[in-house]
């Protein structure tokens, strides 16, 4: 069975003009729907960046086994100790 060896997909980012934005915000939208990204660019300066929200893309449960075979395993007690040193309960923030 084929598997991909990696877990992300490198985001191609096209450079667009303020002006194209507004003139052409119906096909960039579409193109967002289809996952594209933009950094938007005025006076030729990047100025912002648009990005699809939806980035999740489904895996089937074979492949996510696949891909985590040969990862190690978990210390179960490790981690617990772990996420008790710096997790509470408590209601007030530690920020």
């Amino acid at each position: 069975m084929d598997v991909a060896r990696r877990a992300t997909v490198p985001v191609v980012r096209r450079e667009i003009t303020q002006r194209e934005l507004r003139n052409d915000s119906g096909e960039i939208m579409r193109r967002l729907d289809r996952g594209d990204t933009f950094v938007v660019t005025r006076n030729g300066v990047p100025v912002g960046e648009l990005a699809p929200l939806r980035r999740h893309r489904f895996v089937d449960a074979a492949a996510a086994v696949a891909i985590f075979h040969g990862a190690p395993g978990i210390d179960l007690v490790r981690l617990r100790a772990d996420l008790d040193r710096v997790a509470t309960q408590e209601l007030e923030p530690r920020g």
